[in-house]
């Protein structure tokens, strides 16, 4: 083998290794963002609920803090996924990552939703009850079915 093509197998085994790390913290930021997602709007539901005072400023705290504990994972995750696409450009031609690619815009948009929902709860003005928020809690489960399947498939 010569040295150009040594230096050159290196180069690309170095490159799938950083791909396969970048990988690997994605996933770990996704399910983390996905973990908080699915329980904001169980905190939600029971805000929804309450009457008591102190239960709702409890609940209200709780929701803020894992809503300020989860973004920086959305930003993370798709830092990630950026970075990889970067790395592997190609995938941006198949139809599948197109789709895959909305459903996580739409997963964004849901996240700033929840944002806005704080707010609401945070001025005590939230008009949805406990109903919505249990049904508005089953949209991420939604899409992190359609974004594993298609991930692993590669198939649309």
């Amino acid at each position: 083998m010569s040295h150009t093509t040594a230096t050159n197998a290196k180069e690309f085994s170095n490159k799938v290794m950083l791909y396969l790390y970048l990988k690997a913290f994605h996933i770990i930021f996704f399910t983390s963002w996905f973990a908080g997602l699915f329980y904001l709007p169980r905190i939600y539901v029971n805000l929804a609920m309450v009457n008591d005072q102190n239960t709702y400023n409890h609940l209200l705290t709780m929701a803020r803090k894992l809503y300020r504990f989860v973004t920086p994972f959305m930003f993370i995750t798709v830092g990630l996924g950026i970075w990889m696409l970067y790395l592997n450009a190609g995938l941006l031609k198949m139809g599948w990552m197109h789709v895959k690619l909305t459903l996580i815009g739409l997963l964004i948009g849901y996240h700033f939703l929840c944002g806005h929902y704080l707010k609401k709860f945070t001025i005590n003005q939230s008009t949805k009850g406990h109903v919505y928020y249990r049904f508005f809690n089953e949209f991420p489960v939604l899409i992190l079915f359609a974004v594993v399947i298609l991930a692993v498939t590669k198939a649309f």
